[in-house]
This record gives C-alpha cells, structure tokens and sequence, in this order.
C-alpha cells in the first residue's frame, strides 16, 4: 500500500456519489488520498461539498465533514474535473428492465466518460454489480474509445461492494474484498490501493470469476429465502407459526433457514440472479423460479389484509388502510425494489384509501397517528426499530376498525382486539 499511495496513486476520481460510492470516496478521503466525486446530479454535488450527505446511513455526516474540510474530497457535474487521475473508481446503478434484463447504459455511460478524461497508465475499477463478461466488454469499449490496450496501457479490474445498508462504513473496512483482474498485475494495484482502509481479507482473481462470485453470493441467498417464503405459505395450510418452526430447525447444526417476509428488496436480490443467468445458452429453473416466488410475496400479503377485512365484513372499496414503511430494509431510507412500495401498488386500485408512514421516507402522513387516525387496518411492510415498540393498545384506540397484518414478523404476540394475521402466522 505505502509504495501504491506514495507512488503510483495519489488522485481518485469515483464516479457516482450513490449509495457506494460516496462512503467510498469519503474511505480514499480519510484514508489520505486526493478524491474527486463526479456525479451528474446537481443537487447532490452541491449538498457533499456543503458536507453534508444526501442519502441517509450512520456516521456518514461526520465522515463526510471530515473529508470535504480536509480538502481532500470534493464532487463536481464536470467531467473535465476528473480529467488524468490515477484511479477511476465506477459506482452507477445496473438496474433491470421491464423484461428483467439488465439495463447497462448508466455503467456505459460512466465508462465512456471516464475512457474520455483517462491517462494512459490509469487503474479503471468498476464496483457496479455486472452480468459475466462485463468487464472484459468495458476494457474493449475503453480500448475502442483511447486506442490504449487493456492491460499494457490501462488496469481493469472488477471489485464488487459487499456491505449493507445500516453497516456501510464499518463493512467497507472489515469484510473481505475480491479483485478481479483482466491482468494479474491489474488484480494486484488494485488489492494494493483499497488497503489503505480495508482490513479484511482480500483475494485475487480474473474479473469474470469475480463477477459471477458476487451474483452467487446474492442468488444464494435469495433462493434461500424463497425456501423459507415457501415454507410460510406451508404454515398457513398446517395452521403453524413458521417462525418457531424455523427456530426450531435451524437448532440444527447444518440449517441455516433465512426468515420469511413481505418480499426481497434493494439493489442486489431482486437483481443480481438475473444477471448471473442472464448471459447464459440454458435456462436455471430453480433461480427464476425462487425470483417469481419471492417477488410474489407482497400479494400473499394484500391476500392476507382482504381476509381479515371479509372476517369484519369491511368491502375493500370502502377500507382505509395505513403501510407502516416503504424502505426495503429496517431504519434505511432506501427504496429501491421496496416490496413495501409493490404492496402498496398491489391494493391502491382495490381499497378505499391507502395511508403510507416511513421515518426515513416521506409518506402521505407525518407520524404513525396520523396515518392510523381513522383506519381500518394497519400493514407492516418494513421492520424499522420504531415499529417495533408501538404501543398497540393505543393506536388501536385511533383506529376505525382493528386490523394488523404483520408482514415482518415485528409483532411476536398478537395484540388484545385486533384481527391480526402475518405471513407465515398460521396459527392465528
């Protein structure tokens, strides 16, 4: 690191001051290097110079002021800004298309403009999560594009993000890192630049390996969940808590059951096992099979929510319902894939009114009373901290019609006078 950070590298330019990228810019920052943040939205680029972030995750303020005051960090809108850095360090979004096949032209993007301001002898690393062969296809667009040759002129190295939302900061440091290479020597300046923060394990390989190594890691875990997802929809025929039947399974030393919910949200899950198969001549049933299961989820909670009002007798056309959280994850204010926000789509045309409360994200009402002021019934569709200490026999009091349908397993014990269902609550 000391030979890499004294020597070769000394200016980084991320592009994208996202969700990644800014916390990564913010570590090169801290960590002593020169960070210039591109990013093409205005508003944000404003706001991180001002020192202050525009997305919400723990110790980023202070982290943040810390890197703008040292004067080692700053964002532009100017691609000229970024203009022979050492290192260019991409973090765009690679969402899917409607078809469920990736959308690649932020990533193009991003690689065009850095192709364009690039200096011969530049590390290029591309954090985004990319279906197989991204990478050696971005060195061929660079190539076409400067005329330089990828791995004698320039670096490609593929390194995906690992951390979760809520830990971004303390994961960035302490997880492990894989750097996928074009070239070995690729491999190696970057494992050698991201040591300036990171002190977890690192491991070199060739950058498609690291690309399907990051999809695998995803796809396990969304089909597992899907497992359980099934296994919820089993409680409901067995008339069983599945959540005391996962407990009780994974006392085994070789199960390991993931929990079931209202659905998989965020940048990777719903994503990522598309991308891995995408690229592939043969179809993989059970990985799209475990997509279709886990997206399917927010209507096994609306069905839930249109049983417990046909037990008060209440016609959906005519019910107020209030969705406590539209984040996909606990105390974030990310929404991307929300299976919060697909519930809400799922029963907006079905009932009378729909009243949403996040504490990270605006909702149409301000706080839990408002929105259950009135209601019929109440949804849980993201398990913030603050949901789970609600003082049921309160709100209750608010309400219309009591009505709790729990699609994160927040309430363990169903509260006196309600009509309560959750998923995976057979046994109520």
């Amino acid at each position: 690191m000391e030979e890499v950070h004294r020597g070769f590298i000394k200016e980084i330019a991320v592009v994208g001051l996202g969700y990644i990228g800014l916390p990564t810019a913010i570590m090169f920052a801290n960590a002593g290097f020169n960070v210039t943040g591109y990013e093409i939205r205005k508003e944000a680029v404003d706001k991180i110079n001002s020192g202050r972030a525009h997305i919400v995750e723990p110790e980023i303020d202070e982290l943040l002021k810390k890197a703008v005051e040292s004067g080692r960090l700053k964002a532009t809108a100017d691609p000229e800004d970024i203009r022979g850095k050492d290192a260019y360090i991409i973090c765009v979004q690679t969402p899917l298309k409607e078809d469920k096949t990736p959308n690649l032209d932020y990533l193009e993007s991003a690689v065009k403009t850095v192709a364009k301001v690039m200096k011969k002898g530049s590390l290029v690393v591309i954090e985004s999560t990319i279906p197989p062969l991204t990478t050696l296809r971005m060195a061929k667009l660079i190539e076409d594009i400067t005329g330089l040759k990828a791995g004698e002129d320039f670096y490609m190295v593929h390194a995906p993000e690992r951390v979760m939302p809520g830990r971004i900061f303390k994961e960035l440091v302490y997880n492990s890192r894989i750097f996928g290479g074009i070239t070995p020597e690729s491999a190696e300046l970057a494992e050698k630049l991201y040591r300036a923060f990171v002190k977890g394990q690192t491991f070199k390989t060739s950058s498609t390996v690291s690309e399907v190594v990051k999809l695998m890691e995803n796809t396990f875990r969304d089909v597992n969940i899907a497992l359980a997802n099934e296994f919820a929809y089993l409680a409901h025929q067995y008339g069983i808590n599945v959540f005391e039947a996962i407990e009780l399974a994974n006392t085994h030393p070789r199960v390991n059951i993931h929990t079931p919910g209202i659905g998989v949200g965020g940048h990777c899950l719903p994503k990522d096992p598309h991308l891995l198969v995408w690229p592939a001549k043969d179809d993989f049933g059970l990985i799209r099979l475990a997509r279709e299961i886990n997206d399917g989820m927010p209507l096994l909670a609306k069905d839930l929510l249109f049983e417990a009002l046909k037990t008060v007798n209440l016609p959906p056309e005519k019910a107020v319902v209030a969705v406590l959280g539209l984040a996909y994850k606990g105390d974030s204010d990310d929404t991307r894939n929300s299976p919060a926000k697909a519930f809400v789509e799922a029963i907006a045309e079905d009932v009378g009114e729909v009243r949403t409360y996040d504490p990270f994200v605006r909702g149409t009402h301000g706080s839990v009373e408002d929105a259950l002021k009135g209601a019929d019934a109440v949804v849980i569709a993201t398990d913030h901290s603050e949901f789970k200490s609600l003082n049921w026999e309160r709100l209750g009091s608010l309400m219309r019609t009591r009505i709790l349908v729990d699609g994160r397993h927040i309430v363990k014990e169903p509260p006196e006078g309600f009509v309560f269902r959750g998923i995976g609550r057979g046994d109520c």
